[in-house]
């Protein structure tokens, strides 16, 4: 990555379902941006996250309301020469040939993933909210600069805290 570019880190975030927990605060914080991929839960979640760096949601299969009715679907979004697509539901995904993106970021599976497809990249930071059967909590993240971009999946030390949510 070259120094002259700048870099962004760019925090991703999913499944919350209404809990967002000090770990995946944490693992946020220092983020330039935070990307949710739907199924936020509430406001609230939007707003502590808010507090940490600019948010970019989609809404997922379990956003209902007000708030949740002012969310997209799906979104494009630019970091440097990146373009990112989000989605909640990566099975939705239907992409247009004209819609230039190098990196597409889902949820909704809970489970957390980072696998490239040719030059397509597809990250699903996993869930970060309440356990769902045995899927480990996590966060991601993205390092883009430029034309560069590195994602990694932040498995969440929720023992630390004993689980509990803030």
């Amino acid at each position: 990555m070259s120094e002259t570019t700048h870099a962004f880190r760019v925090g991703l975030i999913s499944d919350t379902h209404g809990l967002l927990r000090p770990e995946a605060r944490i693992a946020l914080t220092g983020s330039d941006a935070i990307i949710h991929a739907g199924d936020i839960g509430s406001r609230e979640v939007l707003d502590a996250l808010r507090a940490i760096a600019p948010v970019i949601a989609v809404r997922g299969n379990n956003d209902h309301g007000d708030w949740a009715d002012e969310l997209p679907l799906g979104v494009r979004v630019e970091f440097g020469r990146i373009g990112i697509f989000v989605i909640h539901d990566l099975a939705l995904l239907a992409l247009d040939a004209h819609v230039q993106v190098d990196v597409v970021v889902s949820g909704h599976s809970h489970q957390p993933k980072c696998e490239r497809r040719g030059k397509m990249l597809y990250v699903n930071p996993g869930s970060a909210g309440p356990r769902r059967f045995r899927l480990p909590m996590t966060v991601g993240r993205l390092e883009v600069a430029g034309g560069d971009v590195e994602a990694t999946i932040l498995p969440l030390d929720i023992r630390a805290s004993g689980g509990k949510p803030s």
